[in-house]
């Protein structure tokens, strides 16, 4: 039987990396932003200041035991919060880094980048991701909800700031919601800040997950297509998981599964690739946990998604 790790989740098939293993070091939900359309909900702890929330050493052991037999594409800073709050994020990127060619990746709001220590860690990464969903200060309060003291001036400058500093790849998440921030005007001047800050990539995300604001509305597909040329370099739409080869299959524990709903909702189909079971048997084994109130469903175009 697989260890039950407490920091890390997956390998998970992921719609932009392959089979990435997360690394979780927020507690849930500790973030500098509490937007609108969280799949995580509202954020409880709304802070700015860097902390070693999770025991370094204890994330490392982890680390340690789960590279001496497994792989994956890549390893990924994601999960409960905002990963660039833990203050010995850059100690451990090079820990990792020490241990193996695995590509580090970084999925960040963004919004510390004006601060250089965060630079500094985020640069040890081989791929940074920061998103984008505003394009004035007023947007950014009623999109992205940030802590005080946060502004969207500062956010941007930011993203400049470490976009002249990193050699590394600068991935863009724009994320659209109907009738929220996909007017003409609204996304020509976000495609503007995006084009100003020069990503690698540029994708475009939308609410296909239960958002925290239940009003929240994905954008269809073919207008998300059609919107992709508006972007430099032009955007690409990030697809739906994949049926990708298992990472606990014929080792199906619900500890594991629920580790990776609480960070990440999902439908039992979705759960079935990851664990190898089938949809049945996670409806059935998960089952026990919606009665008890530890689990929650709610339906999202057509499907029931574990959250």
């Amino acid at each position: 039987m697989k260890p039950n790790y407490k920091y890390l989740f997956g390998p998970v098939p992921s719609r932009r990396l392959g089979r990435s293993l997360g690394i979780d070091v927020t507690p849930f939900k500790t973030c500098s932003f509490d937007c609108i359309f969280c799949q995580c909900g509202n954020t409880t702890s709304h802070v700015t200041e860097r902390d070693e929330f999770v025991p370094f050493i204890d994330v490392c052991s982890e680390l340690e035991l789960w590279l001496a037999d497994e792989r994956a594409d890549y390893i990924t800073f994601a999960g409960s919060g905002e990963p660039t709050l833990y203050r010995r994020l850059g100690e451990l990127i090079d820990f990792i880094k020490e241990r193996t060619e695995i590509p580090v990746i970084v999925l960040s709001n963004g919004t510390l980048l004006y601060r250089p220590d965060v630079r500094e860690d985020a640069a040890r990464a081989d791929i940074v991701k920061i998103s984008l969903s505003a394009w004035d200060e007023e947007s950014f309060q009623m999109i992205n909800r940030p802590a005080e003291g946060l502004s969207f001036e500062n956010a941007v400058l930011g993203a400049h700031e470490f976009r002249d500093s990193f050699s590394g790849k600068l991935w863009l998440e724009v994320f659209l919601m109907d009738g929220v921030n996909t007017e003409p005007k609204q996304i020509e001047k976000i495609a503007a800040i995006a084009r100003s800050i020069g990503p690698d990539r540029i994708h475009l995300n939308t609410a296909v997950r239960p958002p925290a604001l239940t009003s929240v509305r994905p954008v269809a597909a073919e207008k998300l297509a059609a919107l992709c040329g508006l972007f430099t370099p032009k955007a690409e739409v990030i697809a739906s998981f994949d049926a990708a080869p298992a990472a606990m299959r014929g080792d199906l524990n619900t500890d594991s599964l629920v580790g990776l709903i609480r960070r990440h909702p999902a439908t039992a189909n979705q759960l079935a690739a990851v664990s190898g079971a089938s949809a049945a048997v996670i409806r059935r084994v998960l089952a026990p946990l919606i009665e008890e109130g530890g689990l929650q469903i709610e339906q999202r175009n057509g499907e029931d998604w574990y959250k």
